[in-house]
């Protein structure tokens, strides 16, 4: 998604707000995972960095794919890329400067379908 520093966790917390969750969104670097509500969904978000192979993280992460009310950002997501959904909006951050990220973002036609 990015390098070290490069906004991961300014988008997560733009996301849980735009989604309507007043909770405080910090990076899960040390938890691996923080969950955010937002009235009927819940935002769960993954760091993966400090870990070199899933190990239980990739039972939890494959509970939140399978639930319908959940929005899952997974931050260096190569290690469990195998139990990802092949169809999922990949957002890479680029850094352009100190105060200015430029996002590229991938999604399937059908999803981009489903939410227009």
């Amino acid at each position: 998604m990015s390098d070290l520093g490069g906004g991961k966790t300014t988008f997560v917390r733009g996301l849980a707000r735009g989604m309507g969750s007043t909770d405080t969104v910090a990076s899960p670097t040390f938890m691996i995972c923080k969950q955010y509500r937002a009235d009927a969904l819940t935002l769960y978000h993954y760091d993966f960095y400090r870990l070199s192979e899933p190990g239980i993280m990739e039972h939890e992460l494959q509970e939140g794919l399978s639930d319908p009310h959940a929005v899952i950002v997974v931050e260096w997501a190569d290690i469990v890329a195998d139990i990802l959904p092949k169809e999922r909006i990949t957002i890479t951050i680029k850094n352009v400067s100190e105060h200015e990220r430029q996002l590229s973002i991938k999604a399937p036609k059908a999803i981009l379908d489903s939410i227009t």
